[in-house]
């Protein structure tokens, strides 16, 4: 385990000792690395910023998630670095530095959760523990060669949690095995499953549009590949008026949310905020009740069109992310743009509230890439058992 690895995913103010689970039960033995918004009782919890953390005390109890892994046997081991208040996906954070991405040097891992994503794929945990709002898992799982899952919205208990934008927000997870990534799912999956087997898969055309050529070419090649261990292919698209529309409502209600949640704590204490979060911010302080209005109805109707295509059984097939993962000295005006790429991939799950899977199914440039699949409301353990058998397929493009 490298070093600079090592200190580079987890936060200065990280746990003093490990923490022990129960001595038995389905992830006893298995190491976990939390993402810092989540609290473990006697240790701070920062959400990425310094005057968060300085302006809060010590975690009174371990949040819901963090219970529930114990009680199945896992050890926490420690807190990792996220994005200032979970606001981005490429991983970098002006006050605590950006993790290494072990799969893909010189380049970013992702984000929001991208410390954990880094602890997982440098071997240094067994599961790592995120969130996902517009992408913070699946994108840092895609660009750091991991399995990823972003439930159902509501299916995490997300007591105990620092909130960023509540209509989308959910807990995640990521590990570099399916086995192991499977194992997670009875832990901490709750509320209402959707049992059924997945008897049709989507390649949505308008996704595959979205990526670079090679990106595009490389999932596609892996899906014929697979195509003996998934269901009968069949090609289609989502978005009827193209991703933006729905990119843009998700952008505004993200924006009211956050605000709703930190505006106060900004206002007040004039936290410092790192570029391009300094900026969201400002824009999120500007959302309107009546922007809000018309963006919430947006996502109300995109929420009952995708519903719509992504039935019980089916599942949606599209490239996680449009690129392989930004140089971590890449421009603002850069990684601006990469952002809006990205988001107009992330948004359908999360304007759906649906589950969504990222797998590494191979490289580009030695850089991993990762082919996603939405499911059902409530077909998260499909999308589970989808993962492990796939398993043999991957990283084995590019």
């Amino acid at each position: 385990m490298p070093t600079a690895t090592f200190r580079s995913a987890f936060v200065p103010h990280d746990l003093d000792a490990p923490v022990t689970g129960a001595p038995a039960g389905p992830l006893a033995g298995l190491t976990v690395a939390v993402k810092d918004m989540y609290d473990i009782a006697g240790a701070p919890t920062g959400g990425g910023s310094p005057d968060w953390l300085a302006a809060h005390p010590p975690a009174a109890t371990h949040a819901a998630v963090v219970a529930k892994l114990l009680a199945a046997g896992a050890t926490i081991m420690g807190k990792t670095v996220c994005d200032e208040f979970f606001f981005s996906v490429t991983g970098a954070n002006a006050h605590y530095g950006t993790p290494v991405n072990p799969r893909a040097a010189g380049r970013m891992p992702g984000g929001s959760s991208a410390g954990s994503a880094s602890a997982a794929a440098s071997g240094t945990c067994d599961v790592a523990i995120g969130s996902d709002t517009g992408g913070s898992v699946r994108i840092p799982a895609a660009f750091c060669g991991l399995y990823g899952l972003r439930p159902t919205h509501g299916r995490i208990d997300m007591t105990g949690a620092m909130a960023m934008a509540p209509s989308f927000d959910v807990g995640g997870w990521m590990a570099a095995t399916p086995g192991v990534f499977r194992a997670v799912g009875p832990v901490l999956l709750g509320g209402r499953a959707v049992p059924t087997g997945i008897d049709k898969a989507i390649v949505l055309d308008d996704a595959f549009a979205e990526a670079d050529p090679d990106i595009a070419a490389l999932l596609r090649q892996a899906i014929a590949a697979m195509a003996d261990r998934l269901p009968p292919i069949v090609p289609g698209a989502i978005a009827p008026d193209g991703f933006d529309p729905w990119r843009e409502a998700f952008r505004i209600v993200q924006g009211r949310e956050v605000w709703q949640v930190y505006g106060g704590f900004i206002e007040s204490r004039q936290p410092r905020l790192g570029p391009g979060v300094r900026d969201r911010m400002a824009f999120a302080a500007t959302v309107s009740e009546e922007d809000a209005a018309e963006a919430y109805a947006v996502k109300r109707r995109a929420a009952e069109w995708i519903e719509g295509v992504a039935q019980p059984g089916t599942v949606l097939v599209l490239p996680t992310a449009p690129c392989i993962a930004p140089m971590t000295d890449a421009s603002g005006e850069g990684l601006e743009s990469f952002r809006v790429r990205v988001m107009r991939l992330t948004c359908i799950a999360g304007m759906g509230g649906l589950p969504q899977l990222t797998v590494p199914v191979g490289t580009i440039a030695g850089c991993p890439v990762g082919l996603s699949f939405i499911g059902w409301a409530g077909g998260d353990e499909a999308l589970l058992d989808l993962a492990v058998r796939l398993a043999p397929f991957m990283g084995a493009v590019g």
